[in-house]
């Protein structure tokens, strides 16, 4: 399963750089010609500007010395206007902001004087204008581009410009409405004022746009590329530029969709050429597995059973058939020798102390429970040796230890067949009394006491101990209250004098 979950690992991370290399890069490519065809229309629109403007800038010399003679001007409109489909209406206007002469004349302006925003600006300046985008006196949402007219003795006279309907068709709208790609993409332009002069849904133009962060930048004078939002909630990729000319922001956009459905057909592609190589791998890494892994198992199974006879003959068994396998079984063939030896001893070593030959703590727990699940009453001695830090102070802990070895010792003589001695502290111990009432233990106490009190230490002389008596159940059916009971005793006992047996009394 290990190398399974390698190959798989291996496999994934694999399709999954692949997958992430290739799109960084399809994304990386689809911004790049984004920006460039932003680029390439901000610069043709800037061209298409200069054009229009040549236009003006001609018509305007033509009209230098003509401003009184109405059958110029009107022919001159119609030809500006029907020339080339650059304007949807032409005019001329005055230094007093009379129109003299429009095309069409459906639009019916001649003679009356304006006050736009377009007008205002171009009279204002007495030099060429390209104006912001803004709503005309019948109403089009336009831009307004002129040329200012000085006679021969440079007297300025007024002006010849031309409007561009952003709403309708002309040829900025042909120039920035065919998009290479034809899946979504799309082209918007917008003013320094993030006002909509271009967009595929016209029921936009004219409106500001807001928290747009591709605008926020073209409006900073900024070119460059990013992948954003678009007011649907789609991700596109974006190339932007500026055009110089009217300071327009050029955005070309393509759904991200778009530009990765090359990268769908990729990964088909790879995975069906690399799919029947990753099966056959996988088909011999789990026969190679098996083979590897049979005698392993094997000598484990028959390491679950060493202490079981059959187990030496399981091993020999096992066809260890490489270096590694073989010398486990060697081990384990030498190892199960070794395990029945000593499990033996390990056995007795479990619950006894390692100092005294006593029980322990968990020989006392053991035979506790056993009393208990049997309904054998008992009674408990604890045990505690007097003054024994004086003892490990004055003479060290070397001469500590062999006097509760000798402890230990006399309590075993003292003990009964049935008694369970047992060492649960450092100098304190406790002994299991079966089926024997307080007044028994008593007696038993009071001649272990004496015994001690005539003994002679290595060294030490005479020692003293202390004891407490207590009862289960007579005294309590909790038994650890019952031990509680016998170490208040043990206090007792001490704190009385020491050297004596105290029996607890209900």
């Amino acid at each position: 399963m290990l190398s399974i979950l390698t190959g798989l690992i291996v496999v994934v991370s694999a399709f999954y750089a692949a997958h992430s290399v290739q799109r960084q890069q399809l994304v990386k490519a689809s911004l790049g010609n984004n920006y460039v065809y932003a680029d390439k229309l901000a610069k043709t629109t800037d061209d298409f500007l200069n054009s229009a403007q040549q236009q003006l800038m001609f018509s305007a010399a033509v009209l230098a010395e003509n401003l009184d003679k109405k059958n110029i001007l009107e022919a001159e409109v119609d030809r500006v206007r029907l020339q080339t489909d650059t304007f949807n209406s032409v005019l001329i206007v005055d230094v007093s902001t009379e129109v003299l002469a429009t095309s069409p004349e459906a639009l019916q302006i001649t003679g009356l004087k304006l006050s736009t925003q377009g007008v205002l600006e171009s009279i204002a300046k007495k030099a060429p204008v390209i104006s912001d985008p803004y709503i005309s006196t019948v109403g089009n949402l336009l831009v307004f581009i002129s040329h200012p007219i000085f006679s021969s003795k440079g007297d300025y006279q007024g002006f010849i410009a031309g409007t561009i309907y952003l709403k309708q068709a002309s040829a900025l709208h042909r120039l920035l409405g065919e998009h290479y790609h034809k899946d979504g993409s799309y082209i918007y332009v917008v003013d320094k004022n993030k006002r909509l002069l271009y967009h595929p849904n016209q029921a936009r133009l004219g409106s500001v746009v807001e928290y747009n962060a591709v605008i926020n930048r073209v409006v900073q004078g900024q070119e460059g590329e990013s992948v954003v939002l678009n007011s649907e909630g789609i991700e596109m990729i974006a190339g932007f530029a500026i055009s110089k000319k009217a300071e327009w922001g050029i955005i070309a956009q393509r759904p991200m969709s778009a530009a990765l459905v090359p990268l769908e057909t990729l990964m088909q592609q790879v995975i069906y050429k690399t799919l029947p190589a990753v099966i056959l791998c996988f088909i011999f890494i789990l026969w190679s597995a098996k083979k590897i892994s049979t005698p392993l198992k094997m000598l484990a199974d028959s390491a679950h059973k060493m202490n079981e006879d059959e187990t030496e003959k399981n091993i020999q068994s096992v066809k260890s058939w490489y270096f590694e396998s073989q010398e486990l079984k060697k081990a384990l063939l030498l190892g199960v020798g070794l395990l029945h030896n000593n499990i033996k001893k390990l056995r007795e070593d479990l619950h006894k102390d390692p100092l005294t030959g006593l029980g322990n703590r968990r020989n006392l727990d053991a035979t506790i429970q056993e009393f208990k699940n049997l309904e054998i009453k008992f009674s408990i001695i604890t045990i505690d040796i007097d003054y024994f830090k004086k003892i490990n102070d004055t003479y060290g802990h070397d001469v500590g230890d062999k006097v509760i070895k000798n402890l230990a010792n006399i309590l075993a003589n003292v003990c009964r067949l049935n008694d369970v001695p047992c060492r649960i502290g450092g100098e304190e111990f406790l002994i299991l009394l079966p089926n024997t009432r307080k007044e028994d233990a008593a007696k038993i106490a009071e001649r272990l006491r004496v015994n001690v009190e005539q003994a002679e230490m290595p060294m030490v002389g005479k020692i003293t101990i202390s004891l407490g008596i207590s009862s289960y159940p007579d005294d309590s059916v909790d038994v650890i209250s019952v031990l509680k009971y016998g170490d208040e005793m043990l206090y007792k006992a001490k704190h009385n004098g020491r050297n004596r047996v105290e029996v607890f009394d209900v």
